[in-house]
C-alpha cells in the first residue's frame, strides 16, 4: 500500500475477528514501532505485547475504552522509559510516533487497529503498570488494540485549509 494511500484511509478499527495475528505480521508492527523518530535519538519506547487472556480480561476490567481487546490478535503497550528520556514532553511524543507508525503499518498490512490512551490518566497508568508488573522507569502511554477487521471503515477526509496558517498566525 502507498505511504499517503495509508495514512488517508487508516482508521481506527474497534471490531475484530479474534483471529491470532501470525508472529511475521506482529513482528513488523513492532519493526514500524521501532522506526519512528525520537528526540535527541534517545530511542525510549519499550512495547509490551499481550496476549495472555488472563492480562487482556485485567485490562478491560480497568479501562473503559478497551472492551475490544478481548477480539483483537493482541495489545501492544507502548511505554517510555524515563532512564533514556528524562523530558517527559518528548517520551509521550516519541511513544506517540512509535504509535501511529504502529497503526500505519497495521493498516498496510490489512490488519485493524485502535490507541486506547492511558497517558495522562494516572489511574489507567497505574493499573497498567500493575498488571504488566512494570518498572518505577516505564511509563504506559499507550495501548495499540490490533487484530483482523471484523468491519470495514471508509477513509474521512480530515484536509482543513482554515487550520493552516504561513509565516504567522
Amino acid at each position: 500500500m502507498d505511504i499517503m494511500e495509508a495514512i488517508l484511509t487508516r482508521r481506527s478499527i474497534r471490531e475484530f475477528t479474534g483471529q491470532v495475528i501470525e508472529e511475521d505480521k506482529l513482528k513488523k508492527l513492532l519493526q514500524a514501532g521501532f522506526q519512528a523518530p525520537s528526540a535527541h535519538n534517545k530511542e525510549p519506547r519499550e512495547f509490551v505485547v499481550v496476549k495472555d487472556r488472563k492480562k487482556i480480561k485485567e485490562i478491560t476490567d480497568f479501562h473503559e475504552y478497551a472492551q475490544m481487546l478481548p477480539d483483537a490478535g493482541c495489545g501492544i503497550i507502548v511505554c517510555g522509559d524515563s532512564s533514556k528520556q528524562d523530558l517527559e514532553g518528548f517520551l509521550i511524543a516519541d511513544c506517540s510516533a512509535a504509535i501511529q507508525n504502529i497503526l500505519l503499518a497495521a493498516h498496510g498490512l490489512g490488519l485493524g487497529a485502535v490507541w486506547c490512551g492511558l497517558y495522562p490518566r494516572k489511574a489507567l497508568m497505574a493499573n497498567m503498570g500493575r498488571v504488566l508488573n512494570l518498572p518505577e522507569n516505564i511509563m504506559p502511554v499507550g495501548l495499540v488494540a490490533v487484530g483482523y477487521k471484523a468491519e470495514e471503515k471508509e477513509g474521512i477526509d480530515r484536509y482543513n485549509q482554515d487550520c493552516i496558517h504561513l509565516n504567522s498566525w
